[in-house]
C-alpha cells in the first residue's frame, strides 16, 4: 500500500480490513506492506519489485502526489496487480495520461491549477439523488462541496467490473471533490484505457486495464460484505 498517512496505520483500517477479509475468503494470507509515497519520491520505486500487488488509497492535497504517480506507472510497466481507489484512480489516470497517452504534465487542477491537460478537475455541477443539482467552486466549503454518501454507478458489460459485481448498477460510498475531466475520454479510450462505470450524468466511476486487478478479492469482499449487511453501500 503506498499512501501519504502510513504512520497512522489507522487511516487506512477500512482497506486493511477488507483486504483481509477478502484473504480468509480466498483462504489466502494478506501480507501488507506499506511504503510512504514521500519515500517514493526521493528513492523511487525499486522498493516495490517484490510485491505481488500495489494499491494507492485516496488523499488530499499535494504531498507525495509524484511518488504515487511513480508506484503506479511501475506496476503498470511491470505488469503488477494495481487497484486505485479514489485519489488512487484519478492518478492512474494522470499516469497513463502522461506516460502513454504522451500528455506533457498532465494533472489534477488540484494540485496545478495551471497544467494545460487537466484530466483530472473541479467538477462545478452534478445530480444527487437526494438533493437535487448541487453546485460548487473552488471557494466552496471543502466538505460542503464533496459528491458524498452513496452514488450509484452504471457498470459497463463486459467490463471487468461488471463481471466482479454481477450486475450492471451498483452504489458504493464517495467523498471527493474533484472528477474526471471528460474532455479526454476518447483520447485515452483511443490509447487503451477502459471506462467501465459512470454516474448517471456522466462521471466517470470505475476505470481499468486488462488484467488481474485484484478480481479475487475484490469479489470475496463483497460477497463477505452482503452476507453482514445486505444492501448497504461500503467504501
Amino acid at each position: 500500500m503506498v499512501g501519504k498517512y502510513v504512520q497512522i496505520r489507522d487511516s487506512y483500517i477500512s482497506l486493511n480490513e477488507a483486504l483481509m477479509h477478502g484473504g480468509n475468503k480466498t483462504r489466502t494470507r494478506v501480507n501488507i506492506h506499506y511504503f510512504e509515497s514521500q519515500d517514493i519520491e526521493r528513492l523511487g520505486p525499486a522498493a516495490l519489485q517484490n510485491m505481488d500487488a500495489i494499491l494507492v488509497p485516496g488523499g488530499f492535497g499535494d504531498r507525495g502526489i509524484e511518488g504515487k504517480i511513480q508506484a503506479i506507472r511501475f506496476a503498470r510497466e511491470n505488469r503488477i496487480p494495481y487497484l486505485g481507489i479514489c485519489l488512487g484512480m484519478q492518478l492512474a489516470i494522470i499516469e497513463y495520461a502522461r506516460n502513454v497517452l504522451g500528455l506533457k504534465g498532465a494533472n489534477s487542477t488540484e494540485f496545478d491549477r495551471a497544467t494545460n491537460h487537466p484530466v483530472i478537475a473541479l467538477i462545478t455541477e452534478w445530480q444527487d439523488l437526494e438533493r437535487g443539482q448541487q453546485v460548487r467552486d473552488e471557494k466552496s466549503d471543502l466538505g460542503g462541496s464533496m459528491r458524498l454518501g452513496a452514488q450509484e454507478a452504471k457498470l459497463v458489460p463486459g467490463s471487468l467490473a461488471h463481471s466482479l459485481y454481477g450486475k450492471g448498477s451498483i452504489f458504493e460510498r464517495h467523498r471527493h471533490r474533484y472528477e474526471f475531466n471528460n474532455h479526454y475520454l476518447e483520447e485515452l479510450t483511443a490509447a487503451g484505457l477502459s471506462f467501465s462505470g459512470f454516474s448517471d450524468d456522466g462521471l466517470v466511476e470505475f476505470i481499468e486495464l486488462r488484467s488481474p486487478l485484484f478480481a479475487g478479492f475484490v469479489r470475496a469482499a463483497r460477497q463477505y460484505r452482503a452476507a453482514l449487511q445486505p444492501g448497504r453501500a461500503t467504501a
